[in-house]
């Protein structure tokens, strides 16, 4: 399915553009993500690139692991993209993860599943009935 969304950061100095053929779309429950918001839980949508751009601002880049990269304000602070360093993962195709919270319209996109329920806080009750995996769950699409 082919999205084409807007977003930006809390303070508005980064904006983005997604035109891209959508992957999925999750919550993450994992330390990283945790620790980089601050919050026990982050949604985020996957795309195929090329199919995000900034279109304001520039944001920076903090290279969370070895094998990626988060993006976030330099004003604000507000976490937009997980870039993952290796070009495959969806069927070979590189992808790019966005926040969903940083949507224009973030009701546009909802999660599918939970991956990284092994460091899911304790005291978070979600009562969805979407998937839940321990680590990062199954394959991601072709």
């Amino acid at each position: 399915m082919r999205v084409v969304l807007t977003g930006g950061c809390l303070c508005g100095a980064v904006r983005y553009r997604v035109d891209a053929e959508l992957v999925d779309a999750g919550y993450c429950h994992c330390r990283q993500c945790q620790r980089s918001s601050g919050a026990p839980v982050l949604a985020w949508a996957t795309i195929v690139q090329p199919g995000f751009v900034y279109t304001s601002g520039a944001p920076v880049v903090f290279h969370s692991s070895v094998a990626a990269q988060r993006e976030h304000c330099a004003a604000c602070g507000t976490q937009l993209v997980f870039r993952p360093r290796q070009a495959a993962s969806a069927g070979g195709r590189a992808t790019l993860d966005f926040t969903l919270a940083s949507l224009d319209e973030p009701a546009a996109l909802a999660p599918q599943y939970h991956i990284w329920t092994m460091s899911q806080i304790p005291w978070l009750a979600m009562g969805d009935s979407l998937s839940r995996h321990e680590d990062e769950g199954p394959d991601i699409p072709a």
